[in-house]
């Protein structure tokens, strides 16, 4: 891309990638075949790529140190960015099927580390589907947090099997959370951080939150 057009696509008076520039269709097929690079196994997951300066070489990647929280569909990137700064030893990644959204968080999260030395370290994002390949990325029990916000609700019956929340897909979330935290400060964040949350207040809207704990099953036998 011409340095010109690089600069075009940057605000002047913020320093920040002009949003106009990335814009897409709010939904995406999940279903349809994307073709993007995706680990084989969490252990094959670059961490030197999205956090550098906590990582340097893929060699320092020991395991000593994980993604904690996951934005499912992070969008444009607003809670990642209110998150990173108030966890600000906990890396964080967000999941973006939309190529030209997640060009837009890249950015984005580029152009404040710039601004911010020091800060935004620990967030990133990657370009993926999160519904087939989320076991490529986490480990058991490896997340603290997964974040669903305003996920399409697919009504029509024939378009459920699209929905990022069903049955099937539980137990593999399950299977990458950790056990619920108490006290959460996250909470007060689900509805105002993202824009699309924005959006709602200002148009006097309401949100919905759920909050799903996984259950260990018990041991004792009858």
């Amino acid at each position: 891309m011409p340095e010109t057009e690089v600069k075009a696509t940057i605000s002047k008076s913020t320093g920040l990638p002009r949003k106009r520039f990335y814009r897409a269709r709010a939904h995406s097929n999940p279903l349809s075949d994307s073709h993007f690079p995706v680990p084989i196994s969490p252990s094959q997951f670059d961490y030197s790529l999205h956090y550098p300066q906590i990582f340097p070489s893929s060699d320092q990647a020991d395991g000593s140190r994980k993604i904690q929280f996951a934005d499912i569909g992070c969008g444009f990137g607003g809670l990642l960015i209110s998150l990173s700064t108030l966890f600000p030893e906990t890396l964080m990644i967000g999941m973006e099927l939309r190529d030209k959204v997640t060009e837009y968080v890249k950015e984005r999260i580029l152009s404040l580390r710039v601004a911010n030395p020091g800060q935004y370290q620990n967030v990133s994002v990657v370009r993926t589907n999160s519904m087939k390949y989320i076991p490529n990325y986490f480990e058991k029990a490896q997340l603290t947090k997964m974040f669903f916000l305003f996920p399409d609700p697919h009504f029509k019956e024939k378009n459920h099997r699209r929905r990022v929340i069903s049955p099937f897909l539980l137990d593999e979330y399950a299977y990458v959370l950790k056990a619920e935290l108490e006290a959460d400060p996250v909470v007060k964040l689900l509805s105002s951080a993202t824009e699309e949350g924005q959006k709602v207040a200002r148009n006097g809207g309401q949100t919905f939150q759920a909050v799903f704990r996984r259950i260990v099953p018990s041991d004792k036998t009858s």
